[in-house]
Parts: structure tokens; sequence; C-alpha cells
């Protein structure tokens, strides 16, 4: 089948709807592979973000959601590396930025062998991306807040210098033309400069003497999204059991406490207008001929 020639990528609602079903199938997949792992070697690992959201609030995905976050406390998290690159289970693999070639995150990514995830910056990268879930290392925030706000920063600094290496590709909110030619031209001279100034192990070793604290405090958080608020380490382990898709896994010790942290409101549904999800520009399930965004979808709205 070539690219426009499928009736999945033909942009009828209904085609669409069935291609976010089978990629969050695909990442449940991913989950139940991750989850009998880490119970094999007693590895603690909860899930995170959106994943907590849509299993306390829909028992599953959040409708219009296409992926799967799960966290680890740092020491969890290197335990989980070091193990799974001595015997992960066959069909998936972890990678890491410092592990892959054209990986931009701070963080690691489980992918199912053979399949295909491929978005603008993974283009330009030259990653080759499976379909995957995330897996974040959370790590203490200092007590002294002016520390903590150095780690912030630095974090910050270093996965956006990480992401510019990698891809001059950026998201940008709506423009005219000119200024978004502009930010773009912004964007490409940038990514030639860090290319010039950085490569990716020294990138790596600097992001990680970010996170370096002498006095680390009860909060927590993911410095590969350092902007999120701080969560007090009894919210997060250990883990509860909550149902996603018909199953029990591990969650935050106090969900509820977590989400309110996270998202404030998080039991109120966002306007229609604001549930979106954005496919990439090409998914290759492995069973099939992949399918093309530029044959039909783009995004998706739930209701659309």
């Amino acid at each position: 089948m070539n690219k426009g020639t499928s009736e999945t990528a033909s942009g009828s609602a209904a085609g669409k709807m069935d291609v976010l079903r089978r990629l969050q199938l695909t990442e449940l997949e991913i989950l139940q592979a991750l989850s009998a792992f880490c119970e094999e070697h007693e590895i603690c690992w909860f899930m995170d973000s959106g994943t907590v959201l849509g299993a306390m609030r829909h028992g599953g995905f959040i409708p219009w959601d296409d992926d799967i976050d799960v966290g680890m406390l740092r020491a969890d998290y290197d335990r989980f590396l070091k193990l799974a690159k001595e015997s992960f289970p066959q069909g998936y693999s972890v990678h890491t930025a410092e592990d892959t070639d054209g990986f931009a995150g701070m963080f690691a990514k489980v992918y199912k062998d053979g399949t295909r995830f491929e978005t603008a910056e993974t283009r330009l990268a030259g990653l080759r991306q499976g379909i995957f879930i995330d897996i974040f290392p959370w790590d203490p925030l200092d007590r002294n807040p002016k520390v903590s706000r150095r780690q912030r920063a630095r974090a910050r600094f270093w996965q956006s210098v990480s992401y510019l290496y990698h891809s001059s590709w950026v998201t940008l909110p709506s423009m005219n033309r000119i200024l978004h030619g502009f930010a773009r031209l912004l964007a490409w001279i940038a990514h030639h400069v860090v290319k010039l100034i950085f490569n990716p192990r020294i990138i790596s070793r600097q992001f990680k003497r970010a996170l370096e604290t002498e006095c680390p405090g009860e909060l927590l958080i993911p410095f590969a999204w350092p902007q999120i608020e701080g969560v007090p380490a009894d919210v997060l382990t250990p883990p509860a059991q909550v149902e996603f898709e018909g199953s029990s896994y591990p969650a935050p010790a106090d969900p509820e406490t977590y989400l309110t942290i996270m998202y404030g409101d998080w039991r109120k549904l966002p306007p229609s207008e604001q549930r979106r999800t954005h496919l990439p520009l090409l998914i290759d399930f492995a069973d099939e001929t992949p399918v093309w965004r530029d044959a039909g979808f783009s995004s998706l709205q739930e209701g659309s």
C-alpha cells in the first residue's frame, strides 16, 4: 500500500480513531512487558503524568491521549537501565541519550522493536524511533530554594541544548508568516551553533551535574521537565495500585494529591477544543504498511 491509499489513512474520523486506539494498545503491550520485567527484578515504578490522570479519571487512557508515562526514583531508574541492558524481554528495547544516536531526551524510552514512530524532530535527528513509552527518573530538589532554582534552570538549559543539538525543529504558537519564518531561521542557526560547540556526551554529563545537591529535600521532580511543581517523596512511594485499561498497575502512593499538584482541578474535563492528539508523521505497527500523516491524519479531537 502506498501513501494515501489505505482506508485507515483516508482522513475519516473513524479511521483516525482506529489509528489512535491501535497506538494505545501497542503502548499498553509495552507497559505490560515493562511491568513483568520490573516485578521479576523487584524494581519500584509507578504510572506518571497523564497516564495517572487517565487511570483515575477514565479508568485507562485519556480518550484523546496517545502516550504512556512511567516514573521511577533515581536509584530504581539506574538499576532498571543496568538490568535492561542485560536481559530485557525479547521484542522490546530500552533507549537513552547515552546509547542511541539521535536521542535527545534526558530520560528513557522503551520501544517495541520493528515498529516506527516518526516525528519531525526524530526525522531531522536521524533517530529511528519505535512506538514507545517514556520512563522519567525523579530526583530531589535541594532544600535551599536558591539552589533548587539553580538546579531547575540548569536542567532546563541542558535539556534544551540537547533538543537543539539533535534538531532545528521547534513547535511554535500561531503567528504571522514573517515571524514564523524568522523564528524557524533562529532555530536553524541555534542548532548549528550548538553542534559546533557541544556533543551528546558533554550535554549528558552537564545535565547530570545540574541535578547534584548536597542537601536533598523531600520534594522531587523529573528534571527532564523541570517546570513542574515538586512532589513530596511520600506522595510518590510506596506505590498504590490503580486500574488502567482493565488491569492493576502501580501509581503514586497518593494519586489524588499527586494529580492535584500536577494539574490542579484534575477531575474537570478540558474544553472539547483542547482535547487534541497530535499523531506523528509516520506510524508503522510492523504488521502492515505504515500509516502516513500527510495521507489524512494530522490531529484528533474527541468527537470529531
